[in-house]
């Protein structure tokens, strides 16, 4: 059987009952990066993966397996890609999102968002623009700069957030304006984006 598992932001405090119970019982548990740090806290039978083709692969485990995605992996994650390799999937366990985590570390209602994931993407940033409120998940290449930086060359006007290291001891979430720069803290990041309209400024 195989399970999907939503590991959340990334600190163990933050996964759920049903999260560290499914861990505990799998035979093998598969994991990406800092996650397999959280995960063998709790199991010792977990592997590290860093490409999606190298799950596949583990797969083919007789016996149950533990399919570890930071966040929720509904939301922008790894379900997508199991499902299109046709992989049956016996229970997918929820997990607290980053940006969930990030709107509550800001006190931020995040209800009338739009979501984006810039993962490897070359997005519209007219999307954003025309979006008050904006939840972005960003690659190396697609960065709080870059984000800062092509809005404010459309005409963006408000406040942009980036948040990095989410619930870890070194979390760092930082407020600019649309336009500034932001230091060098990590490759991933949250970002949240409220746009201004030239009535509200």
């Amino acid at each position: 059987m195989i399970y999907l598992v939503g590991m959340g932001p990334g600190h163990i405090d933050y996964l759920t009952r049903d999260a560290i119970n499914v861990i505990t019982s799998a035979d093998k548990c598969i994991a990406f990066g800092r996650i397999t740090e959280t995960a063998r806290q709790i199991s010792s039978k977990v592997s590290t993966v860093t490409k999606l083709d190298e799950v596949l692969k583990h797969l083919k485990h007789l016996g149950s397996v533990a399919v570890l995605a930071s966040g929720d992996a509904c939301f922008y994650g790894i379900l997508d890609f199991l499902q299109s390799k046709q992989v049956t999937i016996h229970k997918i366990v929820p997990g607290l999102t980053s940006f969930q985590y990030m709107m509550s570390r800001l006190q931020l209602s995040w209800q009338d968002a739009r979501f984006f994931s810039l993962h490897g993407k070359i997005r519209n940033y007219y999307d954003i623009l025309h979006s008050e409120l904006s939840v972005i998940l960003t690659d190396k290449n697609n960065g709080p700069n870059q984000i800062s930086r092509k809005l404010y060359e459309i005409g963006g006007y408000g406040s942009i957030y980036a948040g990095f290291d989410l619930s870890y001891e070194t979390e760092t979430i930082i407020r600019k304006e649309i336009g500034d720069t932001f230091p060098d803290v990590s490759d991933l990041s949250t970002v949240i984006v409220e746009i201004e309209t030239p009535d509200a400024a």
